[in-house]
């Protein structure tokens, strides 16, 4: 596998993206019950993208936080957080649920937060160079 030297752009579009995913995570495992009935989301649905959100963060932060990182995992934070935009769209759009207005501009406001970290994240792998043996 090939391991990059992480440039700047990589590493602080990481820790940022984990400081978020930590914040969210939280409020939607904390706030489920109160926020389901704001958003008209599930609180299940709620609970389980916290669950899934502090594992996450914890991992890309350690992530940024290396100067070195494997370029497949690099690919795969990005690649992952593209998914997740796919499947906020998904989620409105296939009638699984009825968010109110606030859902839905929560869903999409999150999907773009994570659409600008694929992108800083992608734009940071670019910048990144192969590391040395």
């Amino acid at each position: 596998m090939m391991t990059i030297q992480s440039s700047p752009l990589l590493r602080q579009a990481l820790v940022a993206d984990a400081t978020t995913s930590a914040a969210f995570g939280l409020m939607l495992l904390i706030g489920a019950g109160a926020l389901s009935g704001i958003f008209g989301l599930p609180d299940m649905l709620l609970r389980i993208a916290g669950l899934i959100l502090l594992p996450y963060a914890a991992f890309i932060g350690w992530l940024g936080l290396r100067e070195q990182i494997r370029k497949p995992v690099a690919w795969a934070v990005v690649l992952g957080n593209a998914l997740w935009v796919l499947d906020s769209v998904l989620l409105l759009a296939s009638g699984w649920v009825t968010p109110t207005s606030a859902g839905y501009a929560f869903v999409i406001a999150q999907a773009l937060a994570v659409l600008m970290y694929a992108e800083f994240q992608y734009m940071g792998l670019r910048r990144s160079t192969e590391a040395m043996a």
